[in-house]
């Protein structure tokens, strides 16, 4: 009788990761819920952290462009106010108008698309998986936008 030759194709581990990005390690569908990893207090510190660096950065952000947007719609105030511009405010409403029924018309649907319908689905996934992480994040954030 022949011999049977089985091959074998090797998978280098150290390569592959190598080659993934770095928030597919960390946040990779198959690499487990962190409760496998950490235990509670290490979990509400993580999310505590990270969620007072994020609503820190988004206040601070938040205010620089209110402020950008403000003084941008006042200075066009003055400049209308003075004469260096005309509003033609007849095409401005017809604009708003169009702008109104593209609006009704998109949201008349509701449906999302497959690739939105699957993030969400990830990101709900990941969210059930790690609820003390995501109690304490969403803890710091409200602390980081209060501070």
């Amino acid at each position: 009788a022949g011999a049977r030759d089985d091959t074998f194709n090797v998978l280098d581990l150290a390569e592959y990761t190598k080659n993934r990005p770095w928030w597919r390690k960390i946040f990779a569908p198959n690499s487990g819920s962190s409760a496998e990893k950490y235990n509670v207090a290490t979990q509400l510190v993580i999310g505590g952290v990270t969620g007072w660096c994020t609503g820190f950065i988004f206040q601070k952000v938040g205010k620089l462009a209110a402020t950008a947007v403000g003084g941008g719609f006042f200075l066009l105030q003055i400049a209308n106010h003075t004469g260096y511009i005309k509003v033609d405010w007849n095409l401005v409403q017809r604009d708003m108008d169009k702008a109104k029924q593209q609006l009704k018309f998109h949201s008349s649907g509701n449906k999302m698309h497959p690739e939105v319908k699957s993030r969400v689905d990830e990101v709900i996934i990941f969210l059930k998986k790690n609820v003390v992480l995501t109690g304490g994040f969403a803890g710091g954030f409200l602390l980081g936008m209060a501070s």
